[in-house]
C-alpha cells in the first residue's frame, strides 16, 4: 500500500487539468521524455555535498585527504554542493526544480518496504509497489512499466529505448516482454532486442568487468547513452548509472563523491548535446533520481535496506520546457518514488493513473502552471 501522503482527488484534477492543455491550444512543449538515475546516491550529498565525517581513513577509505578537502570540501553547504554536482546546481536549480531537501522539510522517499534496488526500479518505472518484489533476483516484472506502455502507444512506438549499468534492469523492465532496445555490458533475457552501438564499445565493456558483478564502469554507460541520442534519436529514453552504490559499499567515499561528480558531469554533457539538436532543444524534460537512499554517516552509509530507516530518503530533480524553474523547492508535502512514473507519462501527454488506477499519481509540482 502506498502512504497517505497524497489528495488523490487534487491530484487527479490538477493531471486533467495539465493534460487538457495539450487538448486545447496551449499544447506541452515537452517532445521528449529521459529518466536519468544513479544507483544509491544519498539526498546528504546532494543537497549538502561532501560529508565531513567521512574525509578520512577510518571512515571513508581515503588516504591523501587533503587532495579530497581541495576537490570537494568548502565553507558551507551550498558551496560545498556546487563544488560537487556543479551542473545540478547551476543550470539545474537555475530553470527545473529539486526536490528532497529534509533540511528545508521537502521529503521524497521510497514506498517499498525493502529499501534496495529492484523493488526501488520497479517502484518508480511501474508507479506501484509490488509485493512480490523482495529480492534482487532476475526474475521477469510482471508489472508494465511507462516505458513499456510508451513504446506500444502514441507518436513513441519504435522511439524508446534504456541504456543501464545493473545487469538485473533487463529483467527490471522485461525486456523480453516489453521489446525495448537495451543497451548492457552483460547478458539479457532470451527474446531481449539489443540497442546497436559500436561494436568496439560492447566489445570493451564486456572486457570491463574488473570490480563487480552485475555492474560495469559507468563511462561505457554515458558513451552508449551519448551515441544512442546522436545515432538513434528516441524521444523517451532510460539511462541509469551505478558507480555511486557500488563504491559506497566498497566504503572508498573518495570514489563515491568522484562517481557523483562524473554523474552531473554526464547531465551536463547530455543537457548540451540535446540543446545542440533541433529535435531535442527546448522540447526535452530530464527526470533525474536515485532507486533508493542510504544510511547516516560516518558508518552507515555504506549500506541500505530495511534495517536503515534513513536508506528510504531520497531525492528528485526535473528539468525541462514544462517545469516551472522555481529550484530547490521547500515546505512540500511528502512524495514517493512510486509518483514518478505517473510524472515521466504526464510529460508525454498520458495519464498513467487512468491506465492503472493503482499506481501513484504525478508529482504535480513540477508540471507546467503549478
Amino acid at each position: 500500500m502506498y502512504l497517505p501522503i497524497w489528495r488523490p482527488w487534487l491530484s487527479s484534477v490538477l493531471l486533467s487539468l495539465f493534460l487538457s492543455l495539450a487538448a486545447t491550444g496551449a499544447e506541452l512543449k515537452t517532445h521528449n521524455i529521459f529518466l536519468i538515475t544513479t544507483d544509491g546516491l544519498r539526498w546528504e550529498e546532494v543537497f549538502r555535498g561532501a560529508d565531513e565525517a567521512m574525509i578520512n581513513e577510518t571512515f571513508g577509505r581515503i588516504s591523501d585527504t587533503n587532495a579530497v578537502r581541495a576537490k570537494y570540501w568548502r565553507a558551507s553547504p551550498v558551496e560545498r554542493r556546487a563544488a560537487l554536482m556543479p551542473f545540478l546546481w547551476s543550470t539545474g536549480v537555475q530553470q527545473g526544480q529539486l526536490l528532497g531537501n529534509r533540511d528545508l522539510k521537502c521529503d521524497f522517499r521510497v514506498s517499498n518496504p525493502h529499501h534496495f534496488s529492484y523493488p526501488g526500479y520497479s517502484e518508480f518505472l511501474t508507479g506501484v509497489v509490488d509485493p512480490t518484489i523482495q529480492s534482487n533476483d532476475k526474475i521477469l516484472n510482471r508489472n508494465t512499466n511507462v516505458f513499456e506502455y510508451l513504446h506500444r502507444h502514441r507518436g513513441f512506438a519504435g522511439k524508446v529505448a534504456a541504456v543501464v549499468n545493473w545487469d538485473v534492469l533487463a529483467w527490471t523492465l522485461n525486456t523480453p516482454r516489453s521489446q525495448l532496445p537495451i543497451w548492457s555490458a552483460f547478458e539479457v533475457p532470451a527474446g531481449t532486442k539489443r540497442l546497436q552501438v559500436p561494436a568496439i564499445l560492447d566489445e570493451t565493456a564486456r572486457r570491463g568487468h574488473t570490480f563487480w558483478k552485475g555492474e560495469t564502469i559507468d563511462t561505457f554507460v554515458a558513451s552508449a547513452a551519448l551515441y544512442t541520442v546522436k545515432k538513434h534519436r528516441p524521444r523517451a529514453l532510460f539511462v541509469s548509472y551505478g558507480e555511486t552504490d557500488d563504491w559506497a559499499h566498497e566504503g572508498h567515499y573518495e570514489r563515491y563523491l568522484n562517481a557523483a561528480h562524473e554523474f552531473d558531469l554526464f547531465l551536463g554533457d547530455l543537457w548540451r548535446l540535446l540543446q545542440s539538436l533541433p529535435q531535442y532543444r527546448d522540447s526535452t524534460t530530464l527526470v533525474i533520481t536515485a532507486d533508493h537512499g542510504r544510511g547516516p554517516g560516518p558508518v552507515a552509509w555504506k549500506n541500505h535496506g530495511a534495517a536503515i530507516a534513513e536508506s528510504a530518503y531520497l531525492w528528485l530533480a526535473v528539468l525541462g520546457p514544462d517545469t516551472a524553474p522555481l529550484g530547490e523547492r521547500h515546505d512540500l508535502p511528502l512524495h514517493t518514488q512510486g509518483q514518478i512514473a505517473a510524472t515521466v507519462a504526464a510529460f508525454a501527454g498520458v495519464d498513467w493513473v487512468k491506465f492503472d488506477p493503482n499506481t501513484a499519481p504525478p508529482v504535480v509540482e513540477v508540471l507546467r502552471g503549478k
